[in-house]
């Protein structure tokens, strides 16, 4: 499975399948830091909420870098549905992370962000935990807009704009749905107003966790039922 994971990587940097998410992506950073500085946390969660798209993204490129006879061949190697569904999204998860490492140190190298209002160390924890719950929810819809779950390019494309905008907008604090979705929107306008707290914090992890399980296992299912 490692093997495979690593394979998929290699074949999503050679065949330079990662420019268009990664120019993308920098240039998101680029504007929106250049609009002056600002607290760190606070810069980190919004740019958690505006990769959010851009995880997703990255996920179903990394899915879909296999031709459909190739990848029945990797299910057959590796012995097992799942363990082919999880080598897909390893490969996506570390690709994810370099993605929220760029992020993280981006802003401190162009002068973007301090730390006056709070600890250096607290903000920074702030932002890696804003963007991994980003990265967790752009892996579950990445997996759903994959081809291998939507069975084609056209509704995947429209599985993935249709659902990021979703979670987005639906998930506003004064939305009927916040508690239903993926809270990197509520969670951008907390830590602006400086209102997260200990009992937030957990409430909007175990949301995301739930959402994204949610997600994989209809993932799994969408993917077992086509195979």
């Amino acid at each position: 499975m490692t093997a495979l994971a690593r394979m998929r990587l290699i074949a999503y940097l050679k065949t330079g399948r990662f420019l268009a998410p990664g120019i993308t992506v920098l240039l998101a950073l680029l504007l929106f830091h250049g609009g002056g500085r600002s607290e760190a946390a606070e810069a980190y969660a919004v740019c958690a909420l505006i990769l959010f798209p851009a995880y997703a993204w990255q996920t179903r490129t990394i899915l879909d870098g296999d031709p459909d006879v190739q990848r029945r061949l990797a299910l057959v190697a590796v012995g097992s549905a799942r363990r082919e569904q999880l080598a897909g999204l390893l490969a996506a998860t570390v690709a994810g992370l370099v993605v929220t490492g760029v992020s993280l140190v981006l802003p401190w190298l162009i002068g973007a962000v301090e730390a006056e209002d709070e600890p250096l160390a607290k903000q920074l924890a702030i932002g890696v935990w804003a963007h991994l719950l980003a990265l967790a929810a752009g892996l579950a819809l990445g997996a759903l807009s994959s081809r291998a779950a939507t069975e084609s390019t056209g509704k995947g494309v429209a599985v993935l704009a249709v659902g990021s905008v979703l979670a987005i907008v639906l998930g506003l604090p004064d939305s009927p749905l916040a508690q239903v979705i993926p809270p990197m929107t509520v969670v951008a306008k907390t830590v602006s107003r400086h209102g997260l707290t200990p009992a937030n914090t957990l409430g909007y992890t175990v949301l995301a966790a739930v959402w994204v399980a949610i997600g994989l296992l209809v993932y799994a299912r969408l993917r077992r039922n086509r195979a």
